[in-house]
C-alpha cells in the first residue's frame, strides 16, 4: 500500500527540514477526525495496525536520495543524510476501535511525527475500500476520466498540480492518475505533491507548508504572532524558495493584517484552502494593490475541493487580474465510482522547548473546517478579534 518513504506529500519533508533546523526539541500530538462519520468494519483497527507496523521497514534508498537532493537544492545536504537514517516508529501511533468508530492518535518529537499524517490517511482510505468490499472503476476507465479532465483544464489555459495523496482511493489508482496526467497533460500538468510519484514520473514535487506550521507557532509565540513569525522563519530557512504562503490558519483577514509589504514582496503568492475562492481572490488582489505590488506578478494557488466547474468560475473571475494555478486532490485520485472519504488528521497539541503541552487550533474561512477544542477556539477569536 505504501512502498516508499517518499510516498508522502512534499510539504511534510519541507516542514520536517525546517523543524529539524529550528525546533528539534519540540513535541506534537495529532488526532484522526472522521468528518464524514464513516462506519469502519470489524477488524479495521487490527488491519490498520498491521499496515502501520509495516512502515517501519521503509527507508530512503540511495537512488531516492540522489534524485531528491538533486531536485531540491534549496534543502540542506545534511537533511538528506538525516532522512536516510529516519525510520517510522509505529509506537508513536495509537489505534483503537469501538464498534464502527475508529480512534487514531500520534505523539512524539515533532521532527519525527510530522511524517505520519499523510501515509496514515492513505492507509485508512485504502483499507476502508478493501475491507468494505467496494469495487472501483476498471483501470482504463480511471485513465479515461483523468485524460478527459486534464484536456479540459488544458483548454482553459491553466496549470494543474495533483494534490491527492491523503484521500486517494489506493496506491494503484494514484499511480494511474499521475501516469495519465503526465501522458496527456502537456502544457497544463506541472507536478504532484507526492514526492514518490514525482520521482517515478519525472515531474516536479510541489508544496510549501501546512496549517500545522502556523499552529505550532501559535503555541510557541501566541496567536497574534503566529502568521508573522511562521513566515519569517520559513523565509529564514528557504531564502526565497518555496514562496507560496498558506493564508487561512486563523482566517484570511487575520493573515493579511500580518502579511506586510516585506512579506508580500518576498513570497511569490498565497494558497487558498477554505472559504469562497472568488472573495479570497478579491481580497488578495486588493491587498497587493494597497502595498504597491502588481497582482499579476503574484500567484494564488487554489486547492480547496476543486472540480472543473469550480475551476472555471475561478478562472473567469481572476484572469487578467492575478496569476493563478490549481492543486486538485480527491477529484483526481478518488474519482473511481465510489464516495470519497471525508477524513483529516490534525495537530491537536504542541510542546515547544521549555514550555508545556498547549492546545492548538485552526480557524479556517469555512467554520466547518475549524479544528481544536471550543475553549481555545473562543480564546483565539477573542485575541484576534474574529467575530
Amino acid at each position: 500500500m505504501i512502498n516508499s518513504i517518499l510516498d508522502n506529500d512534499f510539504y511534510k519533508f519541507t516542514m520536517q527540514h525546517a523543524v529539524v533546523k529550528l525546533f528539534p526539541k519540540a513535541r506534537a500530538k495529532y488526532r484522526f477526525i472522521n468528518r464524514g462519520a464513516h462506519t469502519f468494519p470489524p477488524g479495521f483497527a487490527e488491519a490498520l495496525r498491521e499496515a502501520v507496523d509495516a512502515l517501519a521497514k521503509l527507508h530512503l534508498t540511495r537512488h531516492e536520495k540522489k534524485w531528491f537532493s538533486a531536485t531540491c537544492p534549496y534543502i540542506d545536504p545534511t537533511y538528506f543524510d538525516f532522512l536516510e537514517g529516519y525510520r517510522f516508529d509505529p509506537e508513536e501511533v495509537s489505534i483503537h476501535q469501538q464498534g464502527g468508530e475508529l480512534s487514531v492518535s500520534v505523539e512524539g518529537y515533532w521532527y519525527r511525527t510530522i511524517l505520519w499524517e499523510v501515509p496514515l490517511m492513505s492507509l485508512i482510505c485504502q483499507l476502508f475500500y478493501e475491507l468494505t468490499g467496494k469495487q472501483r472503476h476498471e483501470d482504463e476507465q480511471v485513465i479515461d476520466t483523468v485524460k478527459g479532465k486534464i484536456r479540459r483544464y488544458g483548454e482553459l489555459g491553466v496549470t494543474i498540480a495533483e494534490f491527492g495523496t491523503r484521500r486517494r482511493h489506493s496506491y494503484a489508482v494514484h499511480r494511474l492518475v499521475v501516469q495519465a496526467l503526465r501522458q496527456y497533460g502537456e502544457g497544463s500538468f506541472i507536478g504532484t505533491s507526492n514526492v514518490h510519484m514525482a520521482m517515478l514520473y519525472q515531474t516536479r514535487p510541489i508544496g510549501t507548508h501546512a496549517h500545522e506550521w502556523f499552529m505550532f507557532h501559535a503555541a510557541k509565540y501566541g496567536f497574534k504572532m503566529a502568521n508573522l513569525l511562521g513566515l519569517e522563519h520559513w523565509s529564514d530557512v528557504y531564502r526565497g524558495d518555496l514562496g507560496i504562503a498558506l493564508s487561512d490558519t486563523y482566517t484570511t483577514d487575520v493573515f493579511f493584517r500580518q502579511f506586510d509589504k516585506k512579506l508580500a514582496k518576498l513570497f511569490d503568492g498565497v494558497r487558498h484552502d477554505s472559504g469562497d475562492p472568488l472573495q479570497f481572490a478579491d481580497k488578495t488582489v486588493e491587498h497587493y494593490r494597497q502595498k504597491g505590488i502588481d497582482p499579476l506578478s503574484k500567484t494564488i494557488i487554489f486547492s480547496d475541493g476543486l472540480n472543473y466547474d469550480k475551476v472555471t468560475r475561478i478562472v473567469e473571475h481572476c484572469r487578467g487580474r492575478i496569476g493563478m494555478s490549481f492543486g486538485i486532490g480527491t477529484n483526481f485520485t478518488n474519482d473511481v465510482g465510489l464516495m470519497p472519504m471525508n477524513i483529516v488528521i490534525k495537530m491537536t497539541e504542541a510542546y515547544p522547548e521549555e514550555a508545556e503541552w498547549t492546545p492548538v487550533i485552526k480557524l479556517s474561512d469555512e467554520p466547518g473546517k475549524h479544528t481544536g477544542d471550543a475553549e481555545t477556539i473562543a480564546l483565539a477569536k477573542q485575541i484576534l478579534h474574529i467575530p
